[in-house]
C-alpha cells in the first residue's frame, strides 16, 4: 500500500500531487513551445504589450478554484503556479511580474482543470513533501500524510534505542536493518535512510506500480539511497530469507480501513483502494504483519505499524498473542490511537 495515509486521513485541501497518463491530458500542450512568451488574451489581466505576467495567471487560477468551491484556492493556485514556473516561495514572488510562457499558461490551465474535476492537489502537482523529502506521487500510491510522518519518529526512536544498547561492547555494531512493508511511495523507508544514514533499508510492495514509484523516488535520494533495496512481493514474502531473525525495525503503514467504513469522496474516488481497504474488518493486513513479525525481528527488534483509531485493543491482543512484549499503542498529534509499537523479547 501507499506508505502515506494508512486508511483514515483525507487528502488535505492544500494537499499534494500525481502524474496522470498523457493520453488523458490536453494533448495540445505538447505542441506549445515552452520558451515562447504568452500573448493569450486572458480577460483584463494582461500587460499593455499583450503579454501575461505570472501574477495575473496566479489571480486567475485562484479565482477559478474559488468559484469551484475550494476553500484553500489561493494556496492551491500558488502551488500550481510554482510548479509551472519552476520557482517557489520568495523566488516566485521576485518573478511575478515576468511574462508567462505559453507552456506555463497551458500547464496551469491543465492543473486547474484536473483540480476542478476533483483530483487531489497532490496528484495534480505530481509531488508532495514528506518530512525532508520531496516525493513523486501519483494514483499508484497513497498520498503521504502527517500521521505517517509521526510513524517515522517512532521508527527512529527504536533505532536509537537499539544503537544505544548495542554500543556497549568493543566491536562496532553492524548496520541496523529496517524493513518498510507495503512501501507505496517509499516514504517511510526513504525517510529512515535519509535521517539515519547507513541504515540498511528494504522497501517492499506487492503492487508493481508502487514499486516503480518507490524506485523513482529512490533515484532522487542521492548518496543516502545507496543502502536502500526496493523489492516486489506480498508483505514478508517479498523479503530474502537471509533477513530472518536479523531485522532491527519493521515499519508499515498498511491498509486498515474496514470495507464498510465511509471514506471522504476525494479519497475514495482517486486513491488506490487496495492501499486503503484490506478486507471486511480492516485488520487483515495488520494481522498478517503482526503474526509473522517475531520470526523476522532480531532479539529486541521492534515492530512499528500505523493503525486506525479504533483498532488499539485488537492490535494489542494480536501482538501479545504472538509473544511480542513492551506493547504500546501510541497516539497521533490529535490524540487518536495511531501506531502499534512492540518488541521481540531478548532470549531468557
Amino acid at each position: 500500500m501507499s506508505s502515506a495515509a494508512g486508511g483514515n486521513g483525507a487528502a488535505a485541501d492544500d494537499g499534494s500531487a500525481a502524474l496522470v497518463p498523457a493520453a488523458i491530458e490536453d494533448l495540445t500542450a505538447a505542441t506549445l513551445p515552452p520558451d515562447e512568451v504568452s500573448t493569450v488574451p486572458l480577460p483584463d489581466i494582461g500587460a499593455s504589450d499583450g503579454t501575461v505576467p505570472w501574477r495575473a495567471l496566479l489571480a486567475e487560477a485562484a479565482a477559478a478554484l474559488a468559484d469551484a468551491g475550494f476553500s484553500s484556492a489561493e494556496v492551491e493556485a500558488r502551488r500550481m503556479v510554482e510548479e509551472a514556473a519552476g520557482h517557489e516561495g520568495s523566488a516566485l514572488l521576485a518573478r511575478l511580474d515576468d511574462p508567462v510562457t505559453v507552456g506555463g499558461v497551458a500547464a496551469v490551465d491543465r492543473m486547474v482543470d484536473r483540480r476542478q474535476a476533483g483530483e487531489p492537489l497532490q496528484y495534480v502537482l505530481g509531488r508532495w513533501a514528506f518530512r525532508s523529502l520531496d516525493l513523486m506521487v501519483d494514483r499508484r500510491v497513497l498520498i503521504p500524510r502527517p500521521e505517517t510522518e509521526g510513524l517515522v519518529d517512532h521508527v527512529l526512536a527504536e533505532l536509537d534505542r537499539i544503537a544505544d544498547s548495542s554500543g556497549l561492547g568493543d566491536d562496532p555494531a553492524p548496520a541496523p536493518i529496517v524493513v518498510d512493508l507495503g512501501c507505496g511511495s517509499g516514504a517511510i523507508g526513504l525517510a529512515v535512510a535519509t535521517e539515519r544514514r547507513g541504515t540498511e533499508v528494504h522497501a517492499v510492495d506487492v503492487d508493481p506500480g508502487a514499486v516503480q514509484v518507490t524506485r523513482a523516488n529512490l533515484a532522487g535520494l542521492g548518496v543516502a539511497g545507496a543502502s536502500v533495496t526496493v523489492r516486489e512481493g506480498s508483505w514478508w514474502d517479498g523479503l530474502p530469507p537471509e533477513l530472518t531473525g536479523r531485522v532491527a525495525v519493521v515499519a508499515s503503514n498498511p491498509p486498515y480501513v474496514a470495507a464498510d467504513d465511509p471514506l471522504p469522496p476525494e479519497v475514495a474516488a482517486w486513491e488506490p483502494r487496495g492501499a486503503l481497504i484490506p478486507g471486511p474488518t480492516g485488520l487483515e493486513a495488520i494481522e498478517e504483519i503482526v503474526t509473522r513479525a517475531p520470526s523476522w525481528l532480531a532479539p529486541s527488534g521492534a515492530l512499528v505499524v500505523e493503525i486506525g483509531e479504533t483498532q488499539g485493543a485488537a492490535v494489542r491482543a494480536m501482538a501479545a498473542g504472538v509473544g511480542l512484549t513492551d506493547i504500546e499503542v501510541r497516539p497521533d498529534l490529535s490524540g487518536r490511537d495511531r501506531a502499534l509499537v512492540a518488541r521481540r523479547p531478548l532470549p531468557s
